[in-house]
């Protein structure tokens, strides 16, 4: 059963339409941030729970992993998608995942048209992708702040080296 509450908010686009409707016409503020989340740490979590507080629900934009080795290289993700989708949704402040194709989320803020749009403090507002749709729609952007000393590009260097015997 809890297996299935996980699997339940793992979303596809025509899902994820829908169930933004239910919310807003309840009147629920819907949050929504994005990233690859390829292996999820302290940094993760701290901004996913900001995120969530700046709102009544959070969706999480999944880069898919054709997306995520176009961004960041042929030797990732290191975590498949389904496993990716599965942590996040996994996660009690976290309503709804979906995963895009994308190099960016700019179509699936379009479809969704979040209330508040949140990136981490490596962005700019300005630079968010989909930021002129949120707020030519009324809605707020941030950038929560960088927790410094954890990204997954340090956790993989610091793996990488383990391995080789390099420090």
């Amino acid at each position: 059963m809890q297996f299935q509450q996980i699997q339940s908010k793992i979303q596809d686009w025509d899902q994820i339409r829908a169930t933004v409707e239910t919310w807003k016409a309840n009147g629920e503020k819907v949050v929504f941030t994005n990233g690859c989340f390829d292996l999820l740490h302290y940094g993760h979590l701290h901004y996913l729970a900001e995120a969530r507080d700046l709102g009544d629900r959070l969706i999480i934009g999944l880069n898919s992993a054709a997306s995520v080795s176009r961004l960041k290289g042929p030797h990732r993700p290191i975590n498949d998608e389904l496993t990716r989708q599965h942590q996040m949704a996994a996660l009690a402040f976290v309503d709804a995942v979906v995963a895009f194709d994308q190099d960016t989320p700019f179509e699936l803020i379009k479809l969704v048209v979040p209330d508040v749009l949140v990136k981490g403090g490596d962005w700019k507002p300005e630079q968010i992708v989909g930021s002129d749709i949120v707020q030519n729609a009324g809605g707020k952007v941030y950038s929560l702040p960088y927790i410094e000393g954890y990204s997954t590009t340090s956790i993989e260097q610091k793996i990488k080296s383990t391995v080789t015997g390099a420090s």
